[in-house]
């Protein structure tokens, strides 16, 4: 007779896969009514069945993105699929470009950016790069806390927001260690880092999807941004941000400004064999002067007419070809992401090809809505919907409504302006732990509470969209 206890705990080990498994499905089921019900809520009489079918589309895979009921990737690909499957019926359609969106200069910009950040971490040039700046900023915590954060930030417009976050605080760990777990400096680190990660990614295209999905979106209507006007757009708001949180942070936590030991930070580990200090010494120098190529004709591709997608091979060549990294680090890479960031590039089309966006817009043609107001809106509803869904989805969602919209507006602004808007205020969504990875990473440390994560949340929920706002209206004007 088989052993009774043993058999028991067996089924309670497995009780919580099966229940979460079956709530799983519960809220794939719900997001397909859900779906459902919203088609032929906002169906019109005029629309041709393949309308029908994309509106359901996109409102199936906004509720699979809220609730997570299969991976925010395998929704990606479920986008694609779909996509394939509904246009392949219709004569006028040519369904195989949906899946071509896997070879658009938006993936390959991210491509090229995930080979960068993989260099980085093998070589450990980003350690390196971190144990020379941090001391830089002295000894008082409220300036460590302040090089932290910007240190992050400077990493995260060129690494993965999740990888900076997670290599930052086991570099800083140390400081947990050697202070009490309800020390305010630990948590004003823990709440400083995942925010400056998010915030630094606002910085660059690459820095974080929702960027890449505005300039594809923009490319799509004949708008063009390069790699530096971007910057010239994201870094100044990042800085402020920073400095604003920074400030919060040392008033809600009152930092002590004592000296404090950043011994941690400037130590390396001696390596004995020579043969082996040389070769990795030989592979940081390789990985640096790629880096520094790779980012000079991003800086500089409209000087020079190579794109910026095209940039991206140098990284994917040079660093597999010169051995810094091979078939297992690139099988490593994030490829989830370009999942995601390419199925949300299709429905984005299919939104804007078969006309639904301008659609409703057109029957609120008749009403003469401020810009500032759809600025404003825009940009707190994306926060909003960024909390509880992916940025990325929310990004994806928005922005094609947003171009349609210009149509309606008062005034004579630019149509790249509340695409821009959208995508800076999608990195501005830190309310709950789950609403980012970066914030996901810190509080699995167990040294935060989720409440505490409202700070940044409430903070940069209102001062991100704002500063987006008004500098994206300096900007555009002065470009203009």
């Amino acid at each position: 007779m088989p052993d009774s206890r043993a058999h028991s705990l067996k089924k309670l080990t497995l009780y919580p896969f099966a229940m979460a498994r079956q709530s799983k499905v519960i809220q794939f089921l719900l997001s397909i009514l859900f779906g459902l019900g919203m088609m032929y809520l906002l169906s019109d009489p005029s629309f041709s069945q393949t309308q029908n079918l994309v509106l359901l589309l996109l409102f199936m895979a906004i509720a699979l993105w809220i609730t997570e009921a299969i991976p925010p990737f395998s929704v990606g690909i479920l986008i694609i699929g779909y996509l394939v499957v509904v246009m392949g019926t219709d004569e006028n359609q040519h369904a195989m470009r949906y899946v071509q969106t896997w070879s658009d200069g938006v993936i390959w910009l991210f491509l090229g950016g995930f080979f960068l950040a993989e260099g980085m971490k093998k070589t450990k040039l980003d350690e390196d790069l971190l144990k020379r700046l941090l001391p830089k900023f002295g000894k008082k915590p409220h300036f460590i806390l302040l090089g932290l954060m910007t240190t992050t930030a400077i990493i995260s417009m060129l690494m993965s927001n999740t990888a900076t976050t997670a290599m930052m605080i086991a570099t800083v760990s140390p400081i947990f260690a050697s202070l009490d777990k309800k020390s305010n400096f630990s948590k004003a680190l823990l709440l400083g880092i995942p925010t400056a990660a998010s915030i630094g990614g606002m910085g660059t295209i690459i820095g974080s999807a929702p960027n890449a999905i505005a300039v594809g979106a923009l490319e799509g209507v004949g708008i063009s941004i390069s790699f530096l006007e971007w910057m010239i757009i994201g870094v100044p708001i990042a800085a402020v941000l920073i400095y604003i949180f920074w400030r919060i942070l040392l008033r809600r936590y009152r930092i002590s400004r004592e000296d404090m030991d950043i011994q941690f930070a400037v130590n390396s580990e001696e390596v004995s064999d020579q043969f082996v200090a040389k070769e990795l010494r030989l592979q940081k120098l390789i990985m640096l002067s790629v880096l520094a190529v790779t980012l000079f004709f991003w800086l500089t591709s409209k000087w020079f007419g190579i794109p910026i997608a095209a940039v991206s091979g140098i990284p994917i060549v040079a660093l597999t070809m010169l051995g810094i990294l091979d078939s297992d680090d690139v099988r490593a890479l994030p490829w989830d992401t370009l999942m995601l960031v390419a199925g949300g590039l299709a429905l984005g089309m299919a939104i804007q090809e078969q006309e639904l966006a301008s659609h409703f817009v057109d029957k609120l043609s008749h009403v003469q809505i401020s810009f500032y107001l759809l600025m404003l809106l825009f940009g707190f509803i994306t926060v909003l919907l960024s909390n509880f869904m992916s940025n990325t989805a929310a990004t994806t969602i928005l922005v094609p409504i947003a171009l349609s919209l210009m149509s309606i507006s008062s005034g004579d602004f630019s149509p790249a302006v509340l695409p821009l808007v959208i995508a800076l205020s999608a990195s501005c969504a830190l309310l709950l732990p789950v609403s980012t990875p970066p914030n996901a990473i810190a509080f699995s440390t167990g040294l935060i509470k989720q409440s505490e994560f409202r700070l940044g949340g409430v903070s940069i929920g209102i001062f991100g969209p704002l500063s987006s706002i008004i500098w994206v209206l300096v900007v555009t004007s002065i470009l203009n």
